[in-house]
């Protein structure tokens, strides 16, 4: 339930965040609303696997202390890749945003 309030509340407010900036066109509100749902989805996404994987590589590390460091790399490999697809996410949102205000 926590999640789902999490995300709730992270698309909202993205939501109305893109919503303000591009007022200005008719259209722009439509793209608003798209961008601020790609970050809210992309955010709810990458925060919910870097937790799983997280959790996974800490079991693992609780499990068999003797492998902690040959974890580590590939965790934080899946943490950094992880996070580039929530700022490919947040960069195609804002790439949008000026496709809607100026009409191409």
């Amino acid at each position: 339930m926590k999640k789902a309030i999490l995300f709730a509340v992270t698309t909202l407010a993205s939501v109305s965040a893109f919503a303000q900036e591009a007022a200005a066109n008719s259209q722009s509100g439509l793209v608003a609303i798209g961008a601020g749902l790609a970050i809210g989805l992309a955010v709810f996404g990458g925060t919910s696997a870097q937790g799983k994987a997280a959790a996974s590589t800490l079991e693992g590390m609780a499990r068999n202390p003797a492998a902690s460091d040959k974890m580590f790399t590939p965790f934080i490999l899946a943490l950094a890749l992880i996070e580039s697809l929530v700022i490919l996410a947040f960069l195609v949102a804002f790439i949008k945003l000026p496709a809607a205000t100026f009409g191409f």
